[in-house]
């Protein structure tokens, strides 16, 4: 059954099932605007923190740019064992350039979604993230659309 939340307001906190959901490490696409008003998306890992998501990019790539340009974001996010179970959230973006934060924000994504191989993690750290320029994105979710039932 699908049910629709919205629009959050600054007060308003996600209902404990839905961060439970987001407790896990699932994958999400999001969904930006390029600057000729198409959209696009890509597949990004993210943190819950408070009431906020976290997403996180090397700078240069475009869905990135087009998030400093326009701050409007969407995301699904699919259950990793079941594609059936999904929420979508839309909300607005917070820019996070601050080079030690941006990179403690990809270092923590990496272990949450390499529990299983730290050694993997470290190796994406240490070979790949810390030679990167980073972002991050703290989103303000607005407003949320759930299938998890």
């Amino acid at each position: 059954m699908a049910r629709t939340i919205g629009p959050m307001t600054e007060t308003t906190i996600l209902p404990d099932r839905l961060r439970a959901y987001l407790d896990q490490p699932h994958f999400a696409t999001i969904a930006t605007l390029d600057p000729d008003g198409a959209p696009r998306q890509a597949v990004v890992w993210y943190t819950l923190d408070g009431d906020e998501l976290v997403i996180n990019s090397a700078l240069g790539r475009r869905w990135p740019t087009n998030l400093l340009r326009d701050p409007r974001v969407a995301l699904s996010i699919l259950d990793r064992d079941d594609g059936y179970r999904w929420i979508g959230l839309s909300g607005r973006v917070a820019v996070v350039d601050d080079q030690p934060t941006a990179q403690a924000d990809i270092a923590a994504m990496a272990r949450r979604y390499h529990a299983d191989e730290p050694g993997e993690a470290e190796r994406l750290i240490r070979d790949q993230f810390e030679r990167q320029r980073r972002i991050s994105f703290r989103i303000r979710v607005h407003a949320v659309h759930d299938h998890l039932d």
